[in-house]
């Protein structure tokens, strides 16, 4: 039960930075120099420059739409997230447009405004929530078409939002700005659910396979799968280790194998992604 409050604790802190990163890139660098990069907050910015609507509130009513088209296909658990998730960003959003931009420079508004968009947007995507808007539509998509990465299904629905904004504000330099911001956040968005996919191979010879093998398992969450092989140079047959981990739990790793066998040799290789038994496929 512990484990578990505070794994949720971890999660819904997770998603709020996640938000806070969105919220300043749009907030601090997309409304202000007219980046219209997609999405709610493509449609927000729009709305900000064309009717005056305070971009929060676009934000959450544009949201509201678009809960209750994917409440029949989405779980409870990613609406009530999603819920809670674009309600503190609409806050957010009002909260961080009480500060002055933090460049005036386009360029420069849509390079780190995308970053930090598309960071925050896959900060909340990884834990099962979704900051909203197109976001929903994707995660609608994703569910009928799930061999399809979401970053490119998110590219696809807000293209649109950006022929919008050419329309609007007929100027295609904001048009030209908003497809670079749409690349880049997209681009942010894969990367980062790719690097939280990335673990770590670990084969290991010793002559004390079997007191590892124990040592490890006793002691960590991980698997150890025992081979054996044979040295080519000295045609001596040894065990092999093999075991999947993340990328912060090498050093502890090597340190529990070397205490035992100071003369184990050990590689460590990378995986782009490993199914099963404790690891979670983010996508």
């Amino acid at each position: 039960m512990k484990q578990k409050i505070l794994n949720t604790i971890k999660s819904y802190s997770i998603i709020f930075f996640g938000l806070i990163l969105i919220a300043i890139g749009v907030s601090n660098f997309y409304v202000p120099n007219k980046v219209v990069s997609g999405g709610v907050s493509g449609m927000g910015t729009i709305l900000y420059h064309t009717l005056h609507i305070p971009t929060g509130i676009s934000f959450g009513v544009i949201n509201l739409i678009f809960i209750i088209i994917g409440i029949k296909v989405l779980g409870k658990k990613f609406i009530i997230k999603t819920v809670a998730a674009f309600g503190v960003l609409s806050v957010l959003i009002e909260i961080f447009a009480m500060f002055p931009p933090i460049t005036n420079n386009p360029m420069l508004a849509t390079i780190f405004g995308a970053i930090l968009y598309g960071f925050g947007i896959g900060l909340t995507l990884v834990q099962g929530a979704s900051s909203g808007g197109t976001d929903i539509l994707g995660r609608i998509f994703q569910h009928f078409f799930p061999q399809m990465p979401i970053g490119k299904l998110l590219l696809i629905i807000d293209s649109a939002v950006i022929l919008t904004s050419l329309i609007v504000f007929k100027e295609v330099n904001y048009t030209l700005y908003g497809i670079i911001a749409l690349a880049v956040s997209t681009f942010a968005i894969d990367l980062l659910i790719q690097m939280l996919n990335i673990s770590k191979l670990a084969f290991v010879m010793t002559d004390k396979g079997e007191e590892i093998a124990r040592k490890l398992v006793s002691t960590s969450p991980r698997g150890v799968t025992i081979v054996d092989a044979v040295g080519a140079y000295t045609i001596e047959k040894r065990e092999m280790l093999v075991c999947a981990l993340k990328a912060n739990e090498i050093k502890d790793f090597q340190a529990k194998i070397l205490d035992i066998d100071p003369t184990a040799f050990i590689i460590f290789s990378e995986s782009q992604q490993i199914v099963g038994n404790g690891f979670y496929v983010y996508k």
